[in-house]
């Protein structure tokens, strides 16, 4: 296939457009998206990747109607209920990053029991980013440093990268982002310092196996230099 990608985030936009579009309502969009996760996960498999990080439920999207964020919960835990089965079968290690102290109870009772049944599995890490902000993860990584009584000679960029909850995973060599938006939206933003970009204007629903697999044969024609010159350039 080409170079070696091990991690790849995505940002996964569009579903209440979808639902729109075809005067649905937005829940619709959601329990569509839902589906199209265990697509890119197998996907994911069959290419060999790594690591997969879902950007499933943003801090802000807190403020969204509160009947809509009821929703996308019940969809979250039912998903998990039902596919945690799916998941040992595969090989998927299942684990969140974000801001736990800001779900509900129920919801992230049943998160912590996926991550406990299925932290020995090894094909690959699904992360989902839920109650997820790239600053929120950073201000929570300085609390730790804070809390740790690190000295300031003492930090590094590793050590800080070792508080994040992306800890123990590789930094994504590529960002996708569907429905034809292009920034990051607080997204893995200390992680995605030297990641390659790959923006769609498909919305995530529709999202395809097959333009999964362009995504990672156009990241795999690029040139990453992480700010050295071009092993090409002549002197």
């Amino acid at each position: 296939m080409g170079r070696f990608i091990r991690h790849v985030g995505i940002i996964m936009d569009g579903n209440g457009r979808w639902a729109q579009l075809r005067g649905l309502p937005r829940y619709e969009g959601h329990k569509r998206g839902v589906e199209k996760v265990k697509e890119i996960i197998r996907a994911a498999i069959r290419l060999n990747i790594d690591a997969l990080t879902f950007y499933a439920f943003s801090i802000e999207n807190w403020q969204r109607p509160k009947k809509e964020v009821e929703i996308i919960m019940e969809l979250l835990q039912n998903h998990l209920k039902k596919e945690t089965q799916l998941f040992l079968s595969q090989g998927v290690r299942f684990k969140m990053i974000g801001n736990r102290q800001m779900l509900p109870t129920n919801i992230l009772k049943i998160i912590e029991e996926t991550e406990q049944l299925t932290e020995h599995c090894s094909n690959l890490t699904a992360q989902f980013a839920i109650s997820y902000s790239g600053r929120d993860e950073i201000l929570r990584a300085v609390k730790k440093i804070i809390e740790n009584q690190i000295k300031p000679d003492e930090l590094n960029e590793s050590l800080f990268s070792s508080m994040l909850d992306t800890a123990g995973t590789a930094e994504p060599d590529l960002i996708i982002r569907t429905s034809g938006e292009q920034r990051l939206s607080n997204f893995l933003i200390w992680q995605s310092a030297y990641s390659e970009f790959y923006f769609t204007q498909t919305l995530w629903p529709d999202f395809t196996e097959e333009e999964f697999t362009e995504a990672i044969l156009d990241f795999q024609k690029r040139q990453r230099r992480f700010g050295k010159v071009s092993e090409f350039t002549r002197s």
